[in-house]
């Protein structure tokens, strides 16, 4: 080894990101970006995965944006197939595309039921299978999004908290059932992240932030964390490269917490 970060390097591989016009998803497609990936950037707002990608190309990347429902598997395929066309190969796959719920669990509707199902469960399982066949006699890492809710029971957020939940042991059984190609498994499970996706009640009715309400939420993400801080999408983004990368060869069906120890039992 020349440098001791050529094991982070990902010169002449390929990448499809989902969920990567905003937040956590678009952090990572940035960072693998940076690490040499050529990328797919997947996300139901085409427009923003394309603006992304146009910003990842005039840094001097490689990128493509594409709209996709992840929820539909053919459109999770036509998002594979991209990487393969343009590219030739999968090498990382992270299924970050994911939705809010909110409400209590005898409150909810079947119609939010199955919204949440199929963008959690379906999506990171089409993800996931798209991905494998890909990915077959080459090996590769395999990155699903679950949340600290999997962790910590809060009211109002069981359907959240269960479908990723679902991810968590769906990745773990893909784990034990692709290892032997080469290809490894892994969840990120991110903490309190300061994204559009967390800021939703923090919002007027113009879709305004409000100051007092983000101080207050601010300040409590601050006082879950024995380390006082509040999460940022580049703090999942470089855990993402670690697990995308050779550094992690030897880690496969395991939880990955970047959470500032907001879920530490006390």
């Amino acid at each position: 080894m020349s440098d001791l970060f050529d094991v982070f390097r990902l010169d002449g591989r390929a990448a499809v990101v989902t969920g990567a016009a905003s937040g956590i998803g678009r952090a990572i497609a940035d960072v693998l970006a940076a690490a040499g990936a050529r990328v797919v950037l997947g996300d139901l707002d085409g427009a923003g995965a394309q603006a992304a990608a146009r910003e990842i190309a005039a840094r001097g990347g490689a990128a493509v944006g594409q709209r996709v429902d992840v929820a539909v598997r053919a459109e999770q395929e036509a998002l594979v197939a991209i990487a393969l066309r343009e590219w030739g190969r999968l090498d990382v796959m992270a299924n970050v595309a994911g939705v809010p719920s909110d409400g209590p669990l005898a409150e909810l509707s079947e119609a939010e039921v199955d919204r949440v199902l199929a963008i959690h469960v379906k999506g990171t399982l089409f993800g996931c299978q798209a991905a494998v066949r890909a990915m077959a006699g080459r090996g590769g890492s395999i990155i699903n999004v679950a949340s600290a809710a999997i962790d910590l029971a809060v009211p109002n957020y069981g359907l959240y908290a269960l479908t990723k939940a679902a991810i968590t042991m769906m990745s773990q059984t893909l784990a034990t059932e692709v290892g032997s190609q080469g290809i490894r498994v892994n969840v990120l499970a991110p903490g309190a992240t300061l994204t559009n996706f967390t800021q939703r009640h923090l919002k007027d009715a113009d879709g305004n932030i409000i100051p007092e309400r983000l101080e207050a939420f601010l300040a409590a993400m601050r006082a879950r964390s024995p380390l006082g801080l509040v999460g940022e999408p580049i703090d999942q983004a470089w855990l993402a490269l670690y697990l995308a990368s050779d550094a992690s060869r030897f880690c496969t069906g395991q939880i990955w917490r970047a959470n500032g120890g907001q879920t530490i039992p006390r």
